[in-house]
């Protein structure tokens, strides 16, 4: 029989969200890989596997998308890397230029997976999650529907692409913690990259 508890506590084995973020603090000093969930459910951001990497290439489903938040569905969007793609070769110019590669009956799987039958120009772009310049391929499991609004959206996303790029050719950032930050949160690069 469950019991309700008065306010402020908790039934044993519940832990509550500043206690994890602690405990995957130090985790995570330690060296430790940390996948945290405080509302218990996917919050549509991609899950990294246990040595932090996402699932690359590996969609888990090909209809029934939808994008959360400004993130995509990572079941159908979890990002995929060219794996030849190193610093010395994305920081060449004209590189992204070089490897695009999408043709419209890509683009219109895309939509079809994400369910849009019908969109304004300009409402969405059908973008790679791991950007080119960072080593993105174009395989379908790195492509979604971005909108443009709200915001940030698809143009806001640009500029974290093009900031995280900077990052890796200076060698501020490994290219593959780049990788990993835009494919499972993009929005934590932008709102922590500095504002123009």
């Amino acid at each position: 029989m469950n019991q309700a508890l008065p306010a402020g506590q908790r039934k044993h084995g519940q832990l509550t969200a500043p206690f994890i973020i602690l405990i995957a603090l130090v985790l995570l000093m330690a060296g430790c890989t940390v996948n945290v969930s405080t509302n218990g459910g996917n919050s549509g951001a991609s899950t990294p596997t246990t040595s932090g990497q996402p699932h690359w290439g590996k969609q888990t489903k090909t209809s029934g998308c939808a994008a959360h938040n400004g993130l995509p569905d990572s079941a159908c969007t979890p990002g995929d890397i060219f794996p030849s793609a190193t610093k010395s070769v994305i920081c060449k110019s004209g590189y992204a230029g070089s490897v695009r590669n999408v043709p419209d009956s890509e683009k219109n799987q895309v939509y079809a997976e994400y369910g849009i039958t019908h969109h304004t120009t300009g409402q969405y772009e059908v973008d790679h999650l791991v950007s080119l310049e960072l080593g993105g391929s174009n395989d379908i499991s790195n492509l979604w529907p971005e909108a443009a609004s709200p915001k940030p959206g698809f143009h806001e996303k640009d500029k974290v692409e093009n900031y995280l790029h900077d990052q890796v050719c200076s060698g501020a950032i490994p290219l593959q913690q780049a990788q990993i930050e835009i494919a499972t949160n993009w929005l934590a690069v932008y709102e922590r990259m500095p504002k123009q």
